[in-house]
């Protein structure tokens, strides 16, 4: 069923050509059964590099649902961002127009849409096959690898172009690259405001006629220069996920630090039942109360916990859209510390959706411990990325124990990581 002014086309197909007549000749005809069978509204946008061989006559001569677009800007990147300026779909599928991706798997793809932002078939999660030269496999290999460890990718194969997005999605990014650097570009964007990516395996084969357009020398030279580019903001509290990948830190001391703190908390924590997270962030805790609610201020962070979490609110934790002792007990690690002129107001604001003799779990530095002084030193020098210079309300366990007495709190429990950072336990008497 193609797209018309009367339905919603819920899939767009942009296909990236330049002198590819005689592919798209075998491709296009393929293209429009597997989509026909999808029983969905859809067009294809041939995005093609002016090669004025036949390919805008070929197009046309489909009919309703297939669109020629000339794009005189050079590189894949370039017909990408013309397709996702021009597309009316709902989703938008990329693919190549030289048979390597065959039809046949749209419907696996389109299939896998479900809970996730992009899809992406791939020729290195289980499962996957590539039948390629041994040098190119060997050079894909290498660059995904590299990627996937410096900048902490989740993806196997991130140089695959056969994939599925949310329109809206590619819409939100402010996408720069005009070659295939573009692809990895996407997911690293992607992955700074949260979206979920999926891999399903998928078999490449080789071209069918015609040779690669991919300057491999300056392919790999962009590939590092975007790689440079990025390195220290994704390994800054700037992505959503960093908490995240801070509990499986490379450094150990990183690692012991986040999983202790995980380990008070929960264990300080009476129930996992009517529990809610203040600024929850991208933390294991929260994953690990599935049916907490989960609050920060940041949107990117509670998407990147649509994967663990479903009760999620963005809200300023001064004004919590909850209502007077609406939770047995309340989490609030490593938070008050970031509000200027806190003044207690945060504190009110935990006290009042707290229910009585509900359970308090707060935690932050101790200021005035010499261990944290020297810990907060030594990780402004060692992390410059991530929160030291973010800390501007500065408590003791003696000013901090004071303002929960007077808001009719007990202490009951508390305990310190590295000496420096402070655990509390404590019960609302009234």
């Amino acid at each position: 069923m193609i797209n018309n002014t009367q339905e919603t086309t819920a899939l767009s197909v942009v296909i990236p050509a330049l002198h590819e007549v005689e592919n798209l000749r075998n491709l296009l005809p393929q293209l429009q059964t597997v989509l026909n069978e999808l029983g969905i509204a859809w067009e294809v946008l041939v995005i093609d590099g002016d090669s004025r061989d036949g390919t805008e006559e070929l197009v046309a001569s489909f009919g309703e649902g297939f669109r020629y677009i000339c794009e005189r800007g050079r590189g894949y990147g370039k017909a990408i961002q013309r397709g996702i300026l021009e597309c009316r779909g709902e989703f938008l599928l990329t693919m190549d127009a030289d048979m390597s991706h065959p039809t046949a798997f749209i419907r696996t793809i389109w299939d896998a849409r479900h809970d996730t932002d992009i899809v992406i078939a791939s020729r290195y999660v289980p499962g996957g096959k590539a039948d390629q030269p041994i040098g190119r496999l060997l050079l894909s290999r290498i660059l995904n690898r590299f990627f996937g460890i410096g900048l902490s990718i989740p993806v196997r194969d991130m140089s695959s172009g056969f994939r599925l997005y949310r329109t809206k999605v590619l819409r939100s990014l402010d996408l720069e690259y005009t070659n295939f650097v573009i692809l990895i570009e996407i997911l690293l964007k992607s992955l700074g405001r949260g979206y979920r990516i999926a891999e399903v395996p998928f078999h490449y084969q080789p071209r069918d006629k015609g040779g690669s357009h991919a300057r491999i020398v300056q392919f790999g030279k962009d590939y590092l220069r975007l790689f440079f580019q990025v390195w220290k903001k994704r390994n800054s509290i700037a992505f959503p996920d960093y908490d995240w990948r801070a509990y499986n830190s490379r450094i150990p001391l990183q690692r012991y630090w986040q999983r202790r703190r995980h380990d008070l908390v929960l264990g300080f924590l009476p129930s996992p039942n009517n529990v809610c997270d203040v600024g929850c962030g991208s933390s294991h805790i929260l994953a690990d109360l599935p049916c907490a609610v989960g609050v920060d201020i940041r949107r990117d962070k509670l998407m990147f916990m649509r994967r663990t979490n479903k009760r999620l609110v963005q809200a300023d934790g001064l004004k919590l859209p909850f209502g007077d002792a609406a939770f047995s007990s309340v989490i609030c690690s490593q938070v008050i510390e970031h509000i200027p002129e806190e003044n207690g107001r945060l504190l009110d604001e935990l006290a009042r959706i707290l229910a009585p003799n509900g359970m308090l779990i707060l935690g932050t530095p101790d200021y005035g411990r010499w261990q944290w002084r020297l810990t907060e030193w030594l990780y402004k020098k060692l992390a410059p990325g991530a929160y030291g210079d973010e800390h501007v309300t500065r408590y003791t366990r003696e000013t901090l124990e004071h303002a929960l007495n007077q808001r009719g709190f007990s202490i009951l429990r508390s305990a310190y990581i590295g000496g420096g950072e402070l655990i509390l336990q404590a019960r609302k008497n009234t």
